[in-house]
C-alpha cells in the first residue's frame, strides 16, 4: 500500500532524481516503480560489483546466438528465457517456412529488429519491416516469408496480450491503436504454399510434452483458406515510429510510462527517441534500482545515449533484487554534456516479468561476463 507520508532523513536533494551533488541515487521500490519506494543516496556506485551464483545479470548479443531457423528453413526459434507466464525467443530466419505454424501455449508479440518480409495468416497477409511489432493471437495459423534475413525478438505470453488501461492520458497515448495495420482476407488456393505429397503441415509449437516441443497436423487443403472474418481477436502490426512517446522536462519518468502491451505477469515497454529533460540539474539517465518485484530484459535495438552508442542486438537480463543501471562514468559524462544534447536517441525494448526468468543454456553459454 502507498502512504501520504514520505519521510526524509539525512542528506537528500530537494528534488527527486535531480541535484545529486556527487551522491548516487538508488531507488528501492515495490510494484515496478508504482508502489512504495525509498530513494537511498549513496557514496558509491551500486553496480560496481562482481557476481557469482545462479542469480546474476546476463548479457548476450543476438548476432552471436544461433537459432536453428538461421541456417535451416525447417528450424525453429531459440528459447532465451522462460517462466510460467512467458517465454522469450529469438528467430533469425532468412528462408520461407516450409510449413505453417501455431504457437498453442500463448499469444505472440514479435519485434522486428532486422529485415523485411510477409507473415501469411489465416486472417490475411501482413507485411513487416524494421521496427514493427507483430501481434499473433494464441493458436493463430501463420507462416513467415522473409524478403531478407530477419531477426525477431519473440514474446509468448500464457495469458492474452492487451493494451494497458488508458488512464489519465486517454486512449491514444502512448499507443494509438488506429495506427495498427490489420489484415484483409486473402484465402490461398490448394496449389499455393508449401506442401509434400499433397499435404500441408501445420506445426504446433508448445512447451515440452514427453520431451517434445513440437507436434504437427497435416491437411489435404491449404489451411489459410479463410474467405472472411469478424470479431475483436485478430493479428496486426504496429511500428514504433507511430508510438507517441510521453515526456517530461523536469524529471526522468519511470519505465511504466512507456508501457505498450501487457499480459498477466508480463509487461512490454518501448523506450524510443524523445526530447531530453531540459531543467538544469535533472538526472537524464535512469536511476539505479534493483526492481525487487520484477525481472527485467532490455533488448537494444539501436541508437545512442548522449553520444554513447548502444550496441544493436544486445540483450541484457537483470534478475529482480540485483542492482542495475548505467555505470557512474556514463552518468558523469551525461552531466558534463548536458548542454550539448537536447534529445535522447535510444531505441530499447524492455520486458518486465513478475516471476523469475530462467535463462536457457544457450544464453548462459554466450554470456559476455560483464559482472564476472
Amino acid at each position: 500500500m502507498e502512504s501520504f507520508v514520505h519521510l526524509r532523513k539525512g542528506t537528500t536533494p530537494r528534488r527527486l532524481h535531480a541535484d545529486l551533488n556527487g551522491l548516487k541515487d538508488d531507488e528501492l521500490g515495490r510494484g515496478g516503480f508504482v508502489g512504495r519506494t525509498a530513494n537511498l543516496y549513496r557514496r558509491h556506485d551500486p553496480v560496481a560489483y562482481r557476481a557469482t551464483g545462479p542469480l546474476r545479470p546476463v548479457d548476450v548479443l543476438a548476432g552471436e546466438l544461433k537459432p536453428s531457423d538461421a541456417t535451416d528453413p525447417a528450424g525453429a526459434p531459440l528459447l532465451l528465457f522462460s517462466n510460467p507466464d512467458c517465454r522469450v525467443l529469438l528467430s533469425r530466419r532468412s528462408d520461407a517456412m516450409p510449413f505453417y505454424v501455431r504457437h498453442i501455449d500463448g499469444d505472440l508479440l514479435c519485434f522486428v529488429h532486422q529485415g523485411a518480409g510477409r507473415v501469411q495468416t489465416e486472417f490475411g497477409p501482413l507485411d513487416y519491416r524494421v521496427g514493427d511489432w507483430i501481434y499473433l493471437p494464441k493458436a493463430c495459423t501463420w507462416r513467415q516469408v522473409p524478403l531478407s534475413e530477419t531477426t525477431w525478438l519473440m514474446i509468448e505470453a500464457s495469458d492474452e496480450f492487451r493494451t494497458p488501461p488508458p488512464g489519465t492520458l486517454g486512449r491514444h497515448w502512448p499507443f494509438d491503436p488506429s495506427q495498427a495495420t490489420i489484415p484483409e482476407p486473402a484465402p490461398l488456393d490448394d496449389d499455393e504454399g508449401p506442401q509434400a505429397d499433397g499435404e500441408y503441415e501445420v506445426r504446433l509449437y508448445h512447451r515440452p510434452v514427453d520431451g517434445a516441443s513440437a507436434s504437427a497436423l497435416f491437411y489435404r487443403h491449404n489451411p489459410l483458406d479463410v474467405e472472411g472474418w469478424r470479431g475483436d481477436n485478430f493479428p496486426f502490426t504496429f511500428n514504433v515510429e507511430d508510438y507517441n512517446v510521453v515526456t517530461s522536462d523536469s524529471v526522468h519518468l519511470p519505465p511504466m510510462v512507456h508501457l505498450f502491451m501487457e499480459a498477466t505477469g508480463v509487461y512490454v515497454c518501448n523506450f524510443l527517441p524523445r526530447p531530453a529533460e531540459g531543467r538544469p540539474g535533472t538526472e537524464r539517465t535512469p536511476w539505479y534500482h534493483r526492481n525487487v518485484d520484477f525481472d527485467e530484459i532490455a533488448f537494444f535495438h539501436g541508437g545512442s545515449l548522449y553520444g554513447i552508442p548502444m550496441p544493436p542486438g544486445l540483450i541484457s537480463h537483470a534478475p529482480q533484487g540485483i542492482h542495475h543501471g548505467a555505470p557512474e562514468r556514463a552518468r558523469e559524462s551525461t552531466r558534463r554534456k548536458f548542454n550539448e544534447y537536447s534529445t535522447v536517441d535510444w531505441q530499447v525494448i524492455a520486458i518486465d516479468t513478475r516471476q523469475r526468468l530462467t535463462p536457457s543454456p544457450e544464453v548462459l553459454a554466450s554470456d559476455l561476463g560483464q559482472h564476472a
